[in-house]
């Protein structure tokens, strides 16, 4: 994916190391067909099957539509949890990206998401 904006990229790395710190693992942004890591942590490895996880974290476009109009409200993120870290995914305007962590208070994982979608919406 060569056509990501370095203005969306920089802002989306930067809002999250902002907004995590040094427990930011990796940024990776996706659309319905492609994908593209932005950030990925120096003590980790670069071996991430970060297509197949792109792949699974789009099902979050068909889930919006399922989801719309349903009691919850609106959509605001998915978490996974995993044995050594967390996975954060935000849609919003079209697009999205998923980030990983080390692990976070409840409150942290609220506000990368809220951060997350800003940028996003802001480059719709």
């Amino acid at each position: 994916m060569e056509d990501v904006p370095g203005e969306l990229e920089s802002e989306l790395v930067r809002s999250c190391r902002t907004t995590v710190g040094d427990e930011l693992r990796s940024v990776t942004y996706f659309d319905p067909s492609e994908e593209k890591q932005l950030y990925l942590r120096e003590d980790l490895s670069s071996d991430a099957d970060i297509v197949g996880f792109a792949d699974n974290e789009r099902l979050g476009f068909r889930s919006q539509s399922v989801y719309h109009s349903s009691e919850l409200g609106e959509y605001q993120f998915t978490m996974r949890v995993f044995e050594h870290g967390y996975l954060t995914r935000v849609i919003a305007a079209g697009h999205g990206a998923f980030v990983t962590t080390d692990e976070l208070p409840m409150n942290r994982f609220e506000e990368l998401a809220s951060a997350v979608r800003s940028v996003l919406t802001a480059h719709a």
